[in-house]
This record gives C-alpha cells, sequence and structure tokens, in this order.
C-alpha cells in the first residue's frame, strides 16, 4: 500500500467475524482490565490496559507502518518516549552525543535529570558537521541523538552519514522525526536506529491531544522498551489514541498544505526589509539544502525567521497577530508562532542560547492550513508594529 492508504486503513480492518460489529472506526477501548474464563489464558492476549490496549494497539500497528518500522510503541508524550529510551538503554556513566540545536525539553531532560541526578554524560555538538559527531564519540558512548531538522533553527544532520560511523562503534542513532513526520522523511530507511515523534504534532495536527511514539526494526531493542513501557507505564491512553489515530488518516493532505504554506511564507519573509533571515529547509539559499532534497521528500510546514530588531520588538509582533495563535506546540491546522527565547527554549541557558544561535529576535512559525493569503496579510500587519 501507498502512504495514504497506510494512513487509513492500517490498524482499523472492520471485524465482519462472529460477533464483530463492522466497526469502520477503531472503538476507543476504555476497559482498565480484561475478564478470562481461564485463570492462566488472557482472553485474546489482554490482561490490562498499562500492558495492552486494543485501540492503542492499533494506533501503534499504523505508526510502524508509516515509518516503514517493524514496530511501535506509544507514550503520554514525546518526553515520556524519550525517558523510557533512556531508562531501557543506558545505564549511569553512559554518553550521549546530542545535536546542539535541541527542543529545550529535551535538552532539559538530558541534563538535569539524566545528567544531572543519574550520571548519563551528555555532549552537545553541531550535529550539521558529521565530523563534529564523529570527534565527541568516546568509549562509553551508547547513544547518538539527532533532530533535524533541527529545533528552532532548521539545521539539518546526514542521518545516513551519521549511522554509517556510529554503527561501527554499535551506537544506537535515535531521530526527532517530528517537524518532518513519516510522510517528508523516513530515518530508519537511511540507517537510524529508532525514531521518535511527539504525536502531539502533525501526526495528531489538531491541537487535541499530547502523546509520543517511538518506532524501530530490531526486535531486541523492541522487547527493552516495551518492558520499560509496561514497568514505569508512561502510556497513551485510549482517547489520545483514538485522536491520533483519527488525525493520520488526513496527514498527507495536510502536511502537502503546511508545507505549500511554509514555501510562499518563507519566500515573502526572506524579501521582507524587516527580517534579517530566514530559516527553511526547502529554500536553495539554506546551506544543507542539497542534503534537504537527498534525505527528505519535502520541506515541511516549519520555519524560523530572525526579525532586525531585539526581545521587545520581537515581543510587539508576535502579539499583534490575528491569525497566527501564540502559543507554543506546532504541527496542528491552525498557524502558530512563539518566541524560542523566552518560550520553548527558555530552559536552555542565555550564554547557551547565544552560542548555539538562538537570537531575542528569533521567531518560530508553524504554518497551518487556512488560506496562505489571510496568513500574509496578518504577517504583514504586525510588521507594521514595529
Amino acid at each position: 500500500m501507498k502512504f495514504e492508504t497506510l494512513a487509513i486503513h492500517t490498524g482499523e480492518k472492520p471485524d465482519l467475524g462472529p460477533g464483530g460489529t463492522g466497526d469502520v472506526v477503531m472503538p476507543i477501548h476504555l476497559a482498565s482490565t480484561y475478564a478470562r474464563e481461564k485463570v492462566d489464558i488472557p482472553t485474546a492476549g489482554y490482561e490490562y490496559s498499562r500492558t495492552e490496549n486494543p485501540t492503542r494497539d492499533a494506533l501503534q500497528e499504523r505508526l510502524a507502518a508509516l515509518e516503514g518500522a517493524k514496530y511501535a510503541l506509544a507514550f503520554a508524550s514525546g518526553l515520556a518516549a524519550e525517558t523510557s529510551l533512556v531508562l531501557s538503554l543506558l545505564k549511569s556513566g553512559d554518553h550521549i552525543v546530542a545535536a546542539d540545536d535541541l527542543y529545550g525539553g529535551t535538552r532539559r531532560l538530558f541534563s538535569r535529570i539524566f545528567n544531572a541526578n543519574f550520571g548519563v554524560e551528555v555532549d552537545y555538538v553541531d550535529a550539521q558537521d558529521v565530523a563534529n559527531v564523529s570527534r565527541a564519540l568516546k568509549s562509553n558512548t551508547r547513544l547518538i541523538w539527532l533532530e533535524s531538522p533541527t529545533n528552532p533553527l532548521l539545521k539539518l544532520s546526514d542521518i545516513a552519514a551519521i549511522s554509517e560511523i556510529t554503527h561501527q562503534r554499535n551506537i544506537i542513532v535515535g531521530v526527532d522525526n517530528t517537524f518532518m513526520s513519516p510522510y517528508f522523511q523516513q530515518p530508519l530507511s537511511l540507517g537510524a536506529d529508532i525514531v521518535m515523534h511527539s504525536t502531539t504534532k502533525f501526526l495528531n495536527g489538531h491541537s487535541d491531544s499530547i502523546g509520543g511514539a517511538l518506532m524501530l526494526n530490531d526486535s531486541t531493542l523492541y522487547e527493552k522498551l516495551k518492558f520499560t513501557q509496561n514497568a514505569a507505564g508512561g502510556i497513551l491512553s485510549p482517547f489520545e489514541s483514538y485522536l491520533i489515530l483519527r488525525g493520520t488518516k488526513t496527514l498527507a493532505v495536510r502536511m502537502d498544505r503546511h508545507q505549500e504554506n511554509a514555501m510562499k511564507i518563507a519566500h515573502y519573509l526572506r524579501s521582507h526589509p524587516k527580517v534579517k533571515h530566514v530559516f527553511y529547509p526547502g529554500l536553495e539559499e539554506h546551506p544543507q539544502y542539497d542534503l534537504a532534497k537527498r534525505q527528505m521528500s519535502g520541506a515541511g510546514g516549519m520555519l524560523s525567521f530572525e526579525i532586525a530588531g531585539n526581545l521587545s520588538q520581537a515581543k510587539k509582533y508576535v502579539e499583534g497577530l490575528e491569525y497566527f495563535a501564540l502559543a507554543e506546540s506546532l504541527g496542528g491546522v491552525e498557524s502558530l508562532i512563539e518566541l524560542p527565547a523566552i518560550m520553548t527554549h527558555a530552559s536552555v541557558p542565555a550564554e547557551e542560547r547565544k552560542r548555539i544561535g538562538i537570537s531575542d529576535g528569533l521567531i518560530r512559525l508553524s504554518a497551518g492550513i487556512e488560506n496562505v493569503d489571510d496568513l500574509l496579510a496578518d504577517l504583514e500587519s504586525a510588521f507594521k508594529l514595529i
């Protein structure tokens, strides 16, 4: 099946057999526990909803299919997925090499929880350059963690090249694929071992669900992760699973529109006199445009831009918009906008933000699927305020 068909049908085949109801849509299985006739034979394999749930199972089947994976596990959030990953695969004294331009929550988790409390070493490098990743490797390195594109500067990592180097040393490569969604990029096909999504974003697509997921092909890693998912309990609820199942059905058509709008917005911003720089991998001037064309099938709906002004002017700009909701998160049908320095990346120390390139005038934008003319008019009206 092609992607669009997988996104609609996988995990939701109507049960037309004896006792089946023919539901076209997977029901929301709210039961916390499952009765059985025989004490040692769980009914249909279900014992307790923390361990298995039919609605979550259907979602996991679909997520695996969309990412070209054998397995998927759904969690209560993207950070819950990352937490389970580290708890499953690392121990005190192990080492992570991570991209320096990461979602602030991931960096907080790695540095202030796993490093500070549990002794997991973490080094942050500019992963645009494969050599930087290679130089950072140590004898105790167990995990490479990438975002490609990164949040919020839209930097790319050569996933295939990094995977080739690290696999020679049996180091696991994980990629946060949230910005691209599996529609535009499939890191497992490029050599990554594990893919993570905040399903809150494009996969759900309607800003009404929090969730996360891990997708992978290795059965040994899967069993470790599944054990931790059950033991630690950071599972996705049946209702959230239903919402994401519903959202994935329109993923392909939404991503096409997200990208179309983002591209038009990027071209508008790049020529605006009050904009210093636009960060979008679909623009030919993006320093990794060729890599983007090679490892992604589209440029996505996320972009950032730096205004020619200070934090006060940036605040006035984003507060002056009508159709762009001033809010954290991304990937919904409605357009969102935020200031990374004081919102999504406020937990990153100021000196580190400056080193990475997250200035006070940097604005991150999630292009929704509204009429782009309305979005462009909104952006232009706000520029008149600064």
